[in-house]
């Protein structure tokens, strides 16, 4: 027969104590209990196989040590956001700051707002690291949660009670522009699902590089199966343009457009040349590995964490940090 779960009443009664003075040593409350006594409750516990609720340990004491991460589930991810690049490689820097630092993380997917505000108050968390929201969300969380947060890539002017914590986008978008006119293009093509926020500035450094008229940019779907139809619809377009470099806002775009290229016959980097953002391991693997601008996910966590810790502290802090970029040249593009 299984052995019986054993209680705090049970330890307590085998030490002569309450299970006030037992609870307390369990969560770390000793301050006025004595230095025999909470070794008593240690022996006891140990002896006894004594398991604790972890989560009620966490939540009775005054830091958790949990950092919580949100990220939206935006449809165009098609319900696998945590296997797109820029959001798996900002988890796993995560995963090795707080593990270095010794905190819990708790990982939450949704589209919904309000659940990040439900989320928030179950656990007395040290902190929490949004992606992917807008600017009203931020707002409305900074009106409705006590607990300090972090924002990546937020796209907002100002803000108060939490920090934003962004990449230079134009300039990783003047690098890959730069460096196309000095592999020789003279005219380029820009994708993005989008012209607003982080994937302007993106675009408008790329732009910048080139003199006007030598760019041209796409507003694709955000969905696969749209993505297609649009590229089958303009793919006469592109030789009849005379464009021979390609600048997509993402990685994960940058590949897909590859890809499709690929399987109609194009070559990369012979006949079309292809620079992606955010250097994701997808970047590095895939064939040709594209260049791209990297941004160092470990040094954005290392902030993040060191941002949570002055805000729940009582510390100063900069509420918006710029984080550096810098290209990384790989085989889908080479001189002309």
């Amino acid at each position: 027969m299984a052995q019986s779960r054993v209680r705090i009443v049970d330890v307590a009664d085998a030490l002569g104590l309450s299970t006030a003075t037992v609870s307390n040593v369990i969560h770390g409350k000793t301050g006025k209990i004595s230095d025999e006594t909470v070794k008593r409750v240690q022996e006891e516990l140990e002896k006894t196989g004594y398991i604790p609720n972890m989560a009620g340990i966490l939540l009775a004491r005054n830091n958790s040590r949990i950092i919580g991460v949100v990220v939206n589930d935006h449809p165009k991810y098609e319900e696998r956001v945590l296997e797109d690049g820029f959001v798996m490689s900002s988890l796993n820097a995560l995963s090795h700051e707080v593990n270095k630092k010794g905190y819990f993380l708790m990982i939450k997917t949704t589209t919904d707002i309000n659940e990040v505000i439900v989320f928030a108050s179950m656990w007395n968390m040290d902190g929490l690291i949004l992606m992917g929201f807008c600017e009203e969300n931020y707002e409305r969380l900074r009106n409705q949660m006590r607990i300090s947060f972090v924002v990546y890539d937020g796209y907002f002017d100002k803000c108060s009670k939490f920090v934003n914590l962004v990449i230079d986008h134009y300039d990783g978008g003047y690098k890959a522009g730069e460096y196309f006119k000095k592999l020789g293009h003279k005219k380029a093509l820009c994708i993005s699902d989008n012209y607003i926020c982080m994937d302007k500035e993106r675009i408008d450094g790329f732009c910048k590089a080139f003199a006007p008229g030598e760019t041209v940019i796409w507003k694709i779907p955000n969905t696969k199966k749209g993505r297609v139809q649009f590229y089958k619809d303009k793919f006469l377009e592109l030789s009849k343009l005379d464009i021979t470099g390609v600048f997509a806002v993402s990685d994960y775009y940058a590949l897909d457009f590859m890809q499709f290229l690929q399987a109609g016959g194009i070559r990369i980097p012979k006949d079309l040349q292809i620079i992606g953002m955010d250097d994701s391991m997808a970047s590095r693997e895939s064939i040709p590995a594209l260049t791209t601008i990297h941004q160092d996910a470990y040094l954005r966590a290392k902030a993040a964490i060191k941002c949570i810790e002055d805000m729940r502290d009582g510390k100063e802090y900069d509420t918006r940090i710029v984080l550096p970029v810098k290209l990384i040249k790989r085989e889908s593009t080479r001189k002309l």
